[in-house]
């Protein structure tokens, strides 16, 4: 059974460096990524023809995101990623992935560097603590400052 890095995909500046890492460790362990994007919940529309339209291009975009994202994760990998598309909150996108696949065994998010608060994912968790989907996981933050020879000496 591989082991899995999950991996948040959002617009943080930092989110690279956990893609970066992640993805690097995936290679040395012969594990794999799993790329989880979430998108927001669209139940407040007042109509379900727009709701429904906004859910499509949503998915749509988080889909193709999630495919060049893909190319790079293999490149540096060279194993095939998951694709996890939730919708709604991360924290409880990530219980529920973390809860669906027991191969997930690290959580892997960055930090925001430069003095700056962590950001919202990992103050979330850091209060939270690690549990997912009703098991303990392992988080990994990642300072999002790190260079990529920074990357290949850790990882």
């Amino acid at each position: 059974m591989p082991r899995k890095f999950l991996v948040v995909v959002d617009d943080s500046p930092e989110f690279d460096a956990a893609l970066r890492y992640a993805s690097r460790r995936a290679r040395s362990t012969g594990g794999r990524v799993v790329l989880l994007r979430v998108t927001p919940d669209s139940s407040d529309e007042h109509w379900a023809g727009v709701r429904e339209e906004i859910q499509r291009q949503q998915r749509a975009e988080a889909e193709l995101l999630l495919a060049r994202l893909g190319e790079q994760v293999i490149e540096r990998s060279s194993a095939e990623p998951v694709f996890v598309i939730e919708e709604g909150d991360a924290t409880a996108a990530i219980r529920k992935v973390v809860g669906q696949d027991p191969e997930i065994k690290i959580l892997v998010l960055a930090a925001a560097g430069g003095g700056r608060s962590p950001g919202p994912l990992v103050s979330a968790v850091l209060k939270q603590g690690a549990a997912f989907g009703g098991r303990k996981l392992p988080v990994t933050i990642v300072p999002g400052e790190l260079s990529d020879q920074d990357i290949e000496d850790l990882a």
